[in-house]
């Protein structure tokens, strides 16, 4: 085990740097190589482990614990590397690639699932060898990605069982939404296989409209909007269920001082779900939403209320529209009904809610506008962008913009 870490420490000592690009393809496929044969040397060493109670000279009553508490593993790594040195024990050809390191600790536990009791009894049922199964997923393992082998042990599993009854696939479903200290929120969840396409099906086209001209942001981040974006559109349409009588809606509180003053005002509004929010953020969200003035007497208690209040009503909506056809943030072609209506003059400082002082946007450029940058509508029906720092933004050709600037 010395002479292994010397090895390994002895690799900091090339220049990486020096390198070219085939040189470093090469490294980088030996190196997984060596990742590949540890992987399994480790998934053996666990099973030895655990069939000799090792885990018991430290205090504990399982591998997966002692791999949590000492190997500073989750618990779903621990768990994996436990079934997968299991499943290695039964699956000779599937360990000899490991071991050879053609075949990654991942695609060795997605083959695991091969000989799990219950997939195990089926096969022997129906005179399965699975002796043979191993070799030919072997083969498939050195052979193709990861996802081409899930999709070959998938198959070979439904196969096992084709009269068995349809899964429920509201079983499977989990979503789970954290909420941190200042508001946002992790998701983690999984989607049964139609779910998950319905899921895809919904976002795909928003992230496939762009949101904007030379969209630069990762697959994910650009996810990240889609969902963002279908929710908006969904509450917009007003056809959820009705929530204690209520139309599901953003509700944002925020004192008068607060809403009124220019400042960013950072954590001085709160939302329905207890999020935390600046003033610019409510002042942002309140300009396409209803507002409602509701007197709060010393004690805490509403001494008057008054209706909600549109700002923009539904005939100046539509106008806008017609007109604007979308976000008129340069550079940007996001459809309308992406789009809120925003106040040129904010109209908690006498703005008027009418189509002369409106103009269109999408969610990521309502927020440029709100911090920064400004659009303004030419007397030819045109609009122009401009940064903080007060340049324009344009687009064309270079000689073009040369030309007209």
């Amino acid at each position: 085990m010395d002479e292994l870490f010397a090895a390994i420490d002895a690799l900091g000592d090339d220049d990486l740097a020096a390198m070219f690009g085939p040189q470093l393809n090469e490294r980088i496929r030996v190196l997984l190589a060596a990742a590949n044969k540890l992987a399994a040397h480790l998934a053996h060493a666990v099973r030895q482990g655990e069939l000799a109670s090792a885990p018991e000279h430290d205090g504990l009553r399982s591998m997966s614990s002692w791999l949590r508490g000492h190997g500073h593993l989750s618990p779903t790594e621990a768990a994996r590397l436990v079934r997968t040195g299991r499943a290695l024990e039964q699956l000779p050809a599937v360990a000899a690639a490991c071991a050879e390191g053609t075949v990654t600790a991942g695609q060795a536990a997605e083959i695991a699932q091969v000989v799990e009791p219950d997939n195990a009894a089926a096969a022997a049922d129906q005179g399965v060898d699975l002796g043979e199964v191993d070799a030919a997923l072997a083969v498939v393992a050195a052979r193709t990605p990861h996802r081409e082998l899930a999709g070959v042990v998938a198959g070979y599993l439904a196969r096992l069982d084709p009269d068995g009854p349809e899964p429920d696939p509201t079983e499977g479903r989990r979503l789970h939404l954290t909420r941190h200290a200042d508001g946002s929120v992790s998701l983690r969840g999984e989607l049964d296989a139609v779910g998950g396409e319905k899921l895809q099906a919904a976002l795909e086209p928003y992230v496939q409209t762009g949101r904007s001209a030379a969209e630069e942001r990762s697959r994910a981040g650009q996810l990240g909007d889609a969902l963002v974006q279908l929710a908006d559109n969904v509450l917009a349409a007003g056809s959820l269920p009705l929530l204690r009588r209520n139309k599901s809606q953003l509700l944002v509180t925020i004192g008068i001082a607060d809403l009124a003053d220019p400042a960013t005002g950072p954590a001085a509004a709160a939302m329905g779900f207890g999020a935390v929010v600046s003033a610019a953020r409510a002042r942002w969200l309140a300009c396409d939403g209803e507002v409602t003035r509701i007197v709060m007497g010393p004690d805490g208690q509403p001494l008057d209320y008054g209706r909600a209040t549109r700002f923009f009503p539904a005939h100046v909506r539509r106008a806008l529209d017609v007109r604007d056809g979308g976000c008129v943030f340069t550079g940007c072609d996001a459809p309308t009904w992406w789009c809120d209506a925003h106040h040129l003059l904010e109209w908690v400082n006498g703005g008027a809610s009418d189509i002369d002082n409106a103009a269109l946007l999408c969610e990521r450029h309502h927020t440029k506008v709100h911090h920064g940058f400004r659009i303004e509508r030419q007397p030819d029906g045109t609009w122009r962008t401009w940064r903080p720092d007060g340049t324009e933004i344009r687009t064309g050709p270079p000689h073009l913009l040369q030309h007209a600037a």
